[in-house]
């Protein structure tokens, strides 16, 4: 068919397949540089966010107290990093680098949690804060001079004991007459004597405890004291043994059976110090001669006091009262013993010569029983006043000693 030669319907056609105009397809599109433009936008702004990711997200070591561990973390600082871990830190701790430090990737943070350590330094005690984790680390921080000596090893980890720290001091020891200066980390004088090589024997003295604490200047004297056993002749003192005896008035005692001492030997150990004796201590004793008690014999017998006895009628001269005055006087003794010798006649016989007890058989003035005892005193003794006072006397002095004790013992018997 001629490209000419169409019918009026296809031309109607085709042309109806056109868009309206100012329809969308009439438009005009954007070009290629405009498209390129606006994909770089949205590109810069994902390779932003990732940058910042990446920045933010780091592997770092964590040292916490001795315990390490590998961690992945955001954060821009070391505080950052601990916050997301949940490390809880005051103003005692030491953290490395420091807190606000930046992080870079491969990083590595130290925590040491600060706590407080008992010492005892030199006997002295105290307490100080520390970060350290060993007992070397604290001996360094405390600037302890070299030499210390330590209670525990230094590499080991502190613990809830006290530390107890010696430092190097001076001490003077004092032996067998000697002073010797010494350097020394001992803690106590029996580690600085141990140290110096001294051995103590079991007297030897000291002028400061063993367990006292060395201290800086401390003046340490040793005594020596030497053993030595010897013997020696000792005396046993003898008992004295009281026995009463009813016979003997009170007060008046007599030895019965003298007593007599003991002897033996004591050995005994001494402990001198250059030869003076400071001590001892026994180990045997031998009875030579066993000791003798003393025995004494105690009265018992009530002696009761000498009553007053009331001024008599007056002597009349050549009576039996007289006499008996007379006599009394001549053995010296006083007025006052005829007044005891005057109460107790009278009360016996009444003076009367022939005064007679027929139940008993006394007789006479001073009653004597029998009254023949009076013939020793002179023949005429049942009628002769004299000669039965002179007996009486003599039978009061032997037996009373005195007119005034037989009287007495008259008052306390009833008889004498």
């Amino acid at each position: 068919m001629p490209l000419d030669a169409r019918t009026p319907g296809e031309t109607g056609a085709r042309r109806s397949r056109r868009a309206p105009v100012g329809s969308a397809h009439d438009q005009v599109r954007p070009g290629p540089r405009l498209r390129l433009a606006a994909q770089a936008a949205v590109l810069a702004v994902v390779v932003a966010g990732t940058s910042a990711f990446t920045l933010l997200h780091k592997t770092v070591t964590l040292d916490v107290d001795g315990q390490r561990s590998t961690i992945s973390a955001f954060g821009r600082t070391v505080d950052d990093v601990l916050l997301a871990q949940d490390v809880e830190l005051d103003a005692r701790d030491l953290v490395l680098p420091g807190r606000d430090h930046l992080l870079a990737d491969g990083a590595e943070i130290v925590v040491r949690h600060g706590r407080e350590v008992r010492l005892e330094i030199d006997g002295e005690l105290r307490s100080v804060w520390t970060t350290a984790q060993t007992v070397g680390d604290v001996v360094a921080e405390l600037g302890l001079r070299d030499g210390v000596r330590t209670s525990a090893s230094r590499s080991a980890a502190l613990g809830r004991d006290v530390l107890r720290l010696s430092t190097l001091k001076q001490v003077h020891l004092v032996l067998d007459g000697t002073t010797a200066d010494l350097g020394t980390a001992g803690s106590t004088v029996r580690e600085v004597l141990q140290e110096a090589g001294v051995e103590l024997g079991e007297r030897d003295q000291l002028s400061v405890p063993l367990d006292a604490v060395a201290v800086d200047g401390l003046v340490i004297v040793v005594t020596r004291v030497t053993t030595v056993v010897s013997s020696e002749a000792t005396s046993q003192p003898f008992a004295v043994v009281r026995q009463d005896d009813a016979g003997l008035a009170q007060g008046e005692e007599i030895v019965a059976v003298a007593g007599q001492a003991g002897s033996g030997v004591t050995t005994f150990e001494s402990y001198q110090v250059g030869g003076v004796e400071i001590g001892r201590t026994v180990l045997a004793q031998s009875v030579l001669a066993i000791p003798v008690d003393q025995v004494v014999r105690v009265g018992t017998q009530p002696v009761p006091t000498v009553p007053t006895v009331p001024t008599g009628p007056p002597v009349e001269p050549g009576t039996s009262r007289a006499i008996g005055l007379e006599l009394t006087l001549a053995r010296g003794w006083s007025a006052d013993e005829f007044a005891c010798l005057d109460a107790l006649w009278t009360r016996e016989s009444g003076w009367r010569v022939n005064a007679a007890n027929t139940s008993s058989g006394a007789y006479g003035i001073p009653q004597a029983l029998p009254g023949s005892k009076m013939a020793s005193a002179g023949a005429d003794w049942q009628t002769n006043p004299a000669t039965q006072i002179a007996w009486g006397l003599g039978y009061v002095a032997g037996r009373y000693g005195t007119p005034c004790g037989a009287w007495a013992s008259f008052q306390a018997k009833g008889w004498y």
